[in-house]
C-alpha cells in the first residue's frame, strides 16, 4: 500500500471476496495476510481483525468488512469487480470497503511515521447484523488496557463528518378482547382488540418525545408492523402493533418507555433496547482533528445505524469515503478518488490528533 495503484488494487480485491454477514472467513484470512505483509502483526478477535502498533493514547480505527446480501436489480454479478472510467463498482465496494481500503492504508502508513499514538485499526464482522465484531473488538481493548480516547468509525459520509447517531428503540403494544361471531358482538358487548388498539395508535401519537436536537432534529416514532384477528367473521380477541423509534439525547429510553406506558391501556412490551443514540462535542479533540484534516467537511447528525452505537463513554465521528445513499443498492459502487481521498483524510486526521496529544 506503497502507492495509490496499490491501495486501489487493494480495495478491488476486497470487493471480489464475497462477505455477506456470517460468512466472513475468507476475507478475514485476506486482511490478515495483507497486514502482516506489510509489516502489521494483527490478530484475530473471533471472526474480526485487531491490529495494534505505537505508544501513547489509543485512537481506534473501526470499520467493517461484511455486506449486505445483494439486493434485487443488479445488472452486475455482485463480486465481479467492474472498473469504469474511476468508478468501482461491486457489493460492498461503498459501504464499507472503500472505507476499510482507506483505514488499512492510512494506518499501515501513520505506524511508519512514528506518531505520539497507540493506533488501533479494529475490522469488525457482523456490522450489518447485530454489532458483535465491534463489541467483541472494544471488549479485546479494554481487556489490553487499551480503552480508546477517539474513536473514528469508517462509513461513506462523504467525508462529512456525523458528531452524533440517532439510537433504536422498539417496542409492541397488544391489546386482549374478547372473541364471539362477528354478528353478535356489539349486542354482547365484546371487546374488539383491533378497535382497543386503535385507540392506543391514536394515544400515542400525542406522546411528548422530547426536544429537538441540533444534529438529530426530534425523535421519530412509526408503527410499522400489525397483527389482529383469526377469521373475516370473528371479533378478534388478540391484536398488536410494533413501533419503531428513532431516538435523540434528549430523552433517554427509559423515560420515552415510560411516556408510552402511560398513554396506553394495552400491555407494552420493549423488544430492543441496545441501541442507544451517540453523540460528541462538536469541541472535542478528535472533532477538531476532522475538521482540520478537512475543513470543508460538514458537521451532520446520522439517522442511520453504525457501530458508532457501541463507542459508550469513547468520544466517536462516523466519516468516510463514498456516499451513504449507494449503500445497499444494485450495482453498488464507489469512486476510486474518493477512496484516495479517505487515505489522505484519515492520515491527515491522524496526524492533526496527534499534534494535539503531543502538545498536551
Amino acid at each position: 500500500m506503497k502507492g495509490d495503484a496499490d491501495i486501489l488494487a487493494f480495495h478491488r480485491e476486497l470487493v471480489s471476496i464475497p462477505s455477506i454477514s456470517g460468512e466472513e472467513a475468507a476475507i478475514q484470512d485476506f486482511v490478515v495476510e495483507r497486514l502482516k505483509a506489510h509489516g502489521v502483526e494483527p490478530v484475530r478477535v473471533d471472526d474480526s481483525v485487531l491490529a495494534v502498533a505505537g505508544e501513547g493514547p489509543v485512537v481506534l480505527l473501526n470499520t467493517h468488512y461484511d455486506t449486505v446480501p445483494p439486493s434485487p436489480g443488479w445488472t452486475l454479478r455482485p463480486h465481479q469487480v467492474e472498473v469504469d472510467d474511476g468508478k468501482v463498482t461491486g457489493l460492498g465496494a461503498n459501504d464499507a470497503k472503500a472505507s476499510l481500503a482507506a483505514m488499512c492504508a492510512a494506518f499501515v502508513a501513520a505506524i511508519g511515521e512514528g506518531l505520539p499514538l497507540t493506533l488501533a485499526l479494529g475490522v469488525a464482522a457482523g456490522e450489518e447484523t447485530d454489532g458483535h465484531g465491534t463489541q467483541a473488538l472494544l471488549a479485546q481493548l479494554e481487556s489490553d488496557g487499551r480503552k480508546p480516547v477517539a474513536a473514528v468509525v469508517g462509513e461513506p459520509t462523504n467525508l462529512d463528518i456525523a458528531v452524533a447517531q440517532k439510537g433504536l428503540l422498539i417496542v409492541e403494544v397488544s391489546e386482549t378482547g374478547t372473541a364471539c361471531h362477528a354478528a353478535h358482538g356489539e349486542r354482547l358487548g365484546a371487546s374488539n382488540a383491533i378497535r382497543l388498539l386503535a385507540r392506543d395508535l391514536v394515544a400515542i401519537e400525542r406522546v411528548d418525545l422530547g426536544d429537538e436536537h441540533p444534529f438529530l432534529g426530534h425523535t421519530t416514532m412509526e408503527p410499522t408492523m400489525i397483527q389482529g384477528g383469526t377469521a373475516r367473521n370473528m371479533v378478534p380477541c388478540d391484536a398488536s402493533v410494533i413501533i419503531d423509534l428513532r431516538t435523540t439525547p434528549a430523552v433517554p429510553h427509559e423515560e420515552l418507555v415510560a411516556r408510552l406506558e402511560a398513554a396506553v391501556r394495552g400491555k407494552l412490551e420493549v423488544k430492543s433496547d441496545r441501541l442507544h443514540p451517540r453523540e460528541t462535542d462538536p469541541e472535542d479533540p478528535v472533532v477538531v482533528a476532522a475538521r482540520a484534516a478537512r475543513p470543508e467537511s460538514k458537521l451532520f447528525g446520522s439517522a442511520t445505524m453504525s457501530d458508532m452505537a457501541f463507542m459508550k463513554g469513547i468520544p466517536a465521528i462516523k466519516v468516510g469515503p463514498g456516499r451513504t445513499e449507494r449503500s445497499h443498492t444494485p450495482d453498488e459502487y464507489v469512486l476510486e478518488s474518493e477512496i484516495l481521498d479517505g487515505v489522505r483524510f484519515y492520515g491527515e486526521l491522524l496526524r492533526a490528533y496527534a499534534a494535539k496529544a503531543w502538545a498536551e
